[in-house]
């Protein structure tokens, strides 16, 4: 048994991702400290993350808003540098409850969306650090800004003064990775911004060579995930 099967111990999977993370940046001449692990509890219980938690981990995601107000109160009583991350599609009628419970958000991806954080953070008093989403594979059934719409769209978000800091993308599922990644690090680049959340379960170690600065990973800690079927 590995450290990183679906058998071992939560906290080796974990520690087996950081090692992962740190050969990566290493052969790319990064310090592995600049690369945050976002582990990503979608569907699995609150014990999960506390089991995390207890192994040093502080950074999580979760897709749905409703999933993370559930799950995450207690835990901040208990570890209050909890940080949580909104890394699934954001409705514009969730804002106030987006901003109320998370702390980064990592798919802005469009004005409307755009305008509403920016009415919430002027009203709350609070300002998360937000990620524009690009489509890198313009797929029509994901979110995200087209790659040739986002210096234009990142442009409206500092005009609103969103605290924009990077850039996010998921690559389609059927194609090579790096291509993507290599695309959202330019984009970023030309307008000025340092952050790029990318790479996930199985690609995340390329996205780390190619400029990752928040990798999102789920599977490789809390293992493998069950859905309940479609009612």
């Amino acid at each position: 048994m590995t450290a990183s099967s679906p058998e071992a111990p939560l906290a080796q999977r974990l520690a087996a991702v950081h090692h992962q993370i740190a050969e990566a940046a290493a052969e790319a001449g990064r310090d592995p400290a600049g690369v945050t692990l976002i582990a990503v509890a979608k569907t699995f219980p609150a014990e999960a993350v506390a089991e995390a938690l207890a192994a040093g981990q502080r950074h999580f995601g979760e897709n749905r808003i409703q999933e993370g107000m559930a799950k995450y109160p207690a835990l901040r009583e208990r570890h209050p540098d909890l940080v949580l991350h909104l890394i699934g599609p954001l409705q514009t009628n969730k804002v106030k409850q987006a901003v109320a419970h998370f702390d980064v958000i990592h798919t802005v991806d469009r004005e409307s969306l755009a305008q509403e954080l920016a009415k919430e953070f002027g009203k709350s008093g609070r300002r998360l650090p937000c990620f524009v989403q690009v489509n890198t594979g313009e797929e029509p059934q994901k979110a995200g800004c087209a790659p040739r719409d986002a210096d234009a769209f990142i442009a409206t978000c500092r005009a609103l003064d969103l605290p924009i800091v990077g850039l996010m993308c998921i690559p389609p599922a059927d194609e090579e990775p790096a291509p993507h990644f290599a695309l959202l690090n330019k984009i970023a680049k030309r307008n000025g911004l340092t952050q790029l959340s990318m790479g996930m379960s199985g690609d995340f170690d390329t996205a780390v060579m190619l400029g990752a600065t928040h990798v999102r990973v789920g599977s490789a800690i809390f293992g493998g995930r069950s859905y309940a079927p479609a009612a």
